[in-house]
């Protein structure tokens, strides 16, 4: 995984820990476990990070990084990846998720007006819920099994690509040094005739 990448983009511990409005968090932040770079902490932390986002619950960066801390994976990834639903996003993820809890629990979905309104909501809501919070649950466990798997599996494809070019890499410089030698040799054969 482009390790250089997340590393560039995360924000420094260091700087979280000066933060008057982190200083409760003092004692988490400085963990170093927690800003790790590795296949397990940050396919952990993408787990942790969409499982959070498809939950239709407040304080969901908070979730996140008790989550991360629990289980010991990457805080900023876990925290940053619970922005996948963000104002602009939250409606079309969580009519989506309902769309699914009604499908599980057979009822028919609702159709949205052509206007959505507070009113409307809050007089849907009592039969909304429970679909919404089934295919909120149900998506957010299949979409943060599928991330951890995939991340694990893009990590370990490009561990390996790394090793084979790093391998080409030897074979071409002993090749390329055999080769030298070679001629050095044949030219040593030369100057003695």
């Amino acid at each position: 995984m482009p390790r250089r990448l997340l590393k560039r983009l995360m924000p420094e511990p260091d700087a979280l820990k000066r933060k008057k409005s982190l200083r409760f968090m003092h004692h988490l932040i400085a963990d170093p476990a927690l800003w790790a770079l590795s296949r397990r902490t940050v396919a952990n932390a993408c787990m942790v990070g969409l499982f959070c986002a498809l939950l239709p619950i407040p304080f969901q960066m908070v979730v996140a990084g008790f989550g991360a801390w629990a289980l010991r994976c990457n805080l900023a990834l876990s925290v940053g990846l619970v922005w996948v639903t963000n104002p602009l996003t939250m409606p079309v993820v969580y009519y989506a998720t309902y769309r699914v809890g009604a499908w599980m629990l057979d009822t028919p979905a609702r159709v949205m007006p052509d206007q959505v309104s507070a009113a409307w909501f809050a007089n849907q809501l009592e039969d909304i819920l429970p679909a919404l919070a089934l295919g909120s649950l149900v998506s957010a466990v299949v979409l943060a099994l599928l991330a951890n798997m995939l991340v694990r599996l893009l990590w370990r494809y490009q561990v390996v690509r790394n090793w084979r070019s790093r391998r080409k890499a030897r074979l071409a410089a002993r090749r390329c040094s055999k080769e030298q030698s070679s001629r050095q040799n044949a030219e040593q054969d030369t100057d003695k005739l």
